[in-house]
């Protein structure tokens, strides 16, 4: 398994029902690139979240506003999204890295959840993703057809087609009825999905 570069995303459920959904990151690969002298920990830079310069494109296009400004005692804007999805017929845990895009991907994967697909197609799902600011749709290769594509143009959207894909999804998915586990990891990332 390669190493990853800069977030990570692990799902876990326990045999007595205990959960975790956890998103880490340093930001960029390398974090602040500064290890805490004597500690041997490495420090994110986690700062690049607040709006620098609120109106000017961070590295993943997404303009910030004064809202979002570096200030004392402030928390950053951040679209990490580890989330639990509890419904009558079980709970879901899943979430992704990914930057701006972490957002999409789960609520896509939410989306197919709530059509009882497995956890297998939630992860593996082509991804498209929208911030507003830039006002373009971004694609993975083979996410939009050339049909859904030409229709979105003429409805006047700007698209993106991206040359790679992004994220790596981890979910688990316990069904109440059937007491039966099922885990999943993206097929784009080097994660590892295991029910014991």
């Amino acid at each position: 398994m390669s190493n990853g570069t800069d977030t990570t995303h692990f799902s876990v459920l326990d045999r007595e029902g205990n959960r975790v959904a956890a998103t880490l990151s340093v930001n960029y690969p390398f974090g602040a690139a500064f290890i805490a002298p004597g500690t041997g920990v490495l420090l994110n830079d986690e700062m690049d979240d607040f709006s620098a310069k609120p109106g000017v494109p961070n590295a993943y296009g997404l303009v910030g506003a004064e809202a979002n400004a570096i200030a004392p005692g402030k928390r950053p804007l951040s679209s990490m999204t580890p989330t639990f999805i509890e419904s009558e017929h079980g709970v879901a845990i899943l979430g992704t890295p990914g930057g701006s895009r972490i957002i999409t991907m789960v609520l896509l994967a939410i989306l197919d959840a709530s059509k009882n697909h497995d956890p297998a197609s939630w992860v593996a799902l082509p991804r498209f993703h929208h911030q507003f600011l830039p006002d373009v749709i971004q694609f993975e290769p083979g996410a939009l057809s050339p049909a859904v594509q030409q229709a979105l143009r003429e409805q006047g959207h700007v698209l993106k087609p991206m040359k790679s894909t992004w994220g790596n999804m981890q979910a688990v998915y316990f069904d109440y009825a059937s007491g039966k586990v099922k885990a999943a990891s993206d097929p784009r990332g080097g994660g590892l999905a295991s029910v014991q």
